[in-house]
């Protein structure tokens, strides 16, 4: 598992959201930027992260920040996952692991005694200069917005 630190230079990336729309972390130049990133779409824990953040997106937006959200899931998987719970952000459909493994959030984990690879929750807080200020590894899925402002 590759690990990024504060102050460090966020990764490059470029991929398709949601919608089939090319994102790339130069898109958000001059911004300050939110990327969560989350095992599955649609399961307990991610949908209570989500709309947690859904919930709070006027006050991000009002701060000056824009979300992304970062899971293997497909393309579709991603979109239902939109639909269903109304979510203003894209939400990236990284089926090849190259942002998530670039940011590191892949590896080993346990889950009621088995031990698999997967991702690990995690949120990066990225300024307008495209450096990171925050690394959130203990994400509270019901009060996430709450950690990150």
């Amino acid at each position: 598992m590759n690990t990024l630190i504060i102050g460090e230079k966020a990764p490059n990336f470029e991929i398709k959201d949601h919608q089939g729309i090319v994102r790339k972390l130069s898109d958000y130049s001059g911004k300050k930027l939110v990327i969560f990133f989350y095992p599955k779409a649609s399961t307990p824990g991610c949908t209570a992260e989500a709309c947690n953040l859904r919930d709070h997106y006027q006050t991000f937006q009002a701060k000056g920040y824009e979300i992304l959200g970062v899971s293997a899931d497909s393309e579709k998987r991603q979109q239902n996952f939109v639909n269903k719970y109304d979510l203003p952000f894209p939400l990236l459909a990284d089926e090849e692991h190259t942002v998530i493994n670039g940011f590191g959030v892949w590896g080993p984990k346990k889950f009621m005694g088995r031990e698999y690879d997967g991702i690990h929750r995690t949120t990066f807080v990225i300024d307008a200069n495209g450096v990171i200020e925050n690394i959130i590894s203990k994400v509270k899925t019901k009060d996430h917005a709450a950690q990150i402002l």
